[in-house]
């Protein structure tokens, strides 16, 4: 008896386009340019390249440019075509790239220990995830060079993503922390340092003042800052924590005495929400369509969360 011939299964494989090739280090971000025969990556080898489709078929560079330190991650916006651009030395920096992708213009640097980036092309904001464990929000829109800082991470902090049409921020740490940002709240940047010599509250001499202390017989004290006015301030004249949510601290931190009290239980409200994922995140994908949200850890585990609950 003739054996019965099986038909062969059909087997469906991707199928490769393009090969890429000339970058010397690591390529640790790489987007498509949407409506262009384009791609803009960016490597460890401190190169920026936008590779664009010639006559031949083949992707070839139309930039090559070189950055001071390696490149960490980016975050472009195809409507405005502005490029920016983490860096291992804790510097982002911003480019606006011509309109037939040939040539990149600098815009603007920005300091923080940079770790991830995203953007919010209505208010035209970015935001950086810091190694500091902080994410900063840089207004780059209405007031320029404006940075709020927003505390709510153990760890650093290691993807971001945004929300637009609910206008949340969601950050994930290496301390496996999930937190959702409100940000359509009047947020408050930090303010400076204050440098002094002296208590700016009970003016006791700080102990690098030899003179005062010389004079008024008293031992010099450790300088601490108030975080909500700056000012320079003995331990004792700042004995108090607060959280500051509408300042981006999330956490309580330390403030003055007299700051501590002028604060009300409204301003305290929290303005964040904190998840735990269980495990270290090292990348995130957010899906704003049905709210969905992909980590990726260190442990080998991808977890596929629905967001919609603290995500609407």
């Amino acid at each position: 008896m003739a054996a019965e011939i099986q038909p062969k299964p059909l087997t469906r494989k991707p199928i490769l386009l393009q090969r890429m090739e000339g970058s010397q280090e690591v390529v640790n971000m790489a987007v498509i340019v949407p409506k262009e025969d384009g791609v803009i990556s960016v490597s460890e080898d401190r190169t920026v390249r936008v590779w664009l489709k010639r006559d031949s078929g083949q992707y070839w560079p139309s930039i090559y440019h070189a950055m001071p330190s390696p490149c960490s991650c980016m975050s472009f916006n195809p409507e405005t075509r502005r490029l920016s651009i983490g860096l291992d030395n804790g510097t982002i920096s911003e480019f606006i790239l011509s309109e037939d992708y040939n040539k990149m213009t600098s815009v603007k640097n920005y300091q923080g220990g940079v770790t991830a980036l995203c953007w919010d092309p209505v208010q035209r904001v970015l935001f950086s995830g810091s190694s500091d464990h902080s994410v900063i929000m840089w207004d780059i829109g209405g007031r320029k060079g404006t940075a709020i800082e927003l505390q709510g991470h153990n760890d650093k902090v290691q993807a971001l993503s945004y929300a637009q049409h609910t206008r949340q921020l969601i950050s994930c740490g290496g301390d496996g922390g999930i937190v959702v940002w409100n940000m359509d709240v009047e947020r408050q940047e930090t303010p400076e340092w204050l440098d002094s010599d002296s208590c700016q509250k009970c003016d006791q001499p700080f102990f690098w003042n030899f003179k005062q202390m010389w004079d008024s017989k008293k031992i010099g004290l450790r300088q601490h800052h108030c975080r909500k006015c700056g000012k320079a301030v003995c331990g004792k004249c700042s004995s108090k924590r607060s959280s500051i949510p509408l300042m981006g601290f999330e956490f309580e931190v330390r403030v003055c005495d007299s700051c501590h009290e002028a604060i009300t239980d409204e301003e305290r409200a929290p303005t964040a929400t904190f998840h735990d994922s269980k495990h270290n995140i090292v990348h995130v994908h957010f899906d704003a369509t049905r709210g969905w949200l992909l980590t990726s850890g260190t442990d080998k585990v991808i977890k596929l969360w629905d967001m919609t609950p603290v995500v609407s």
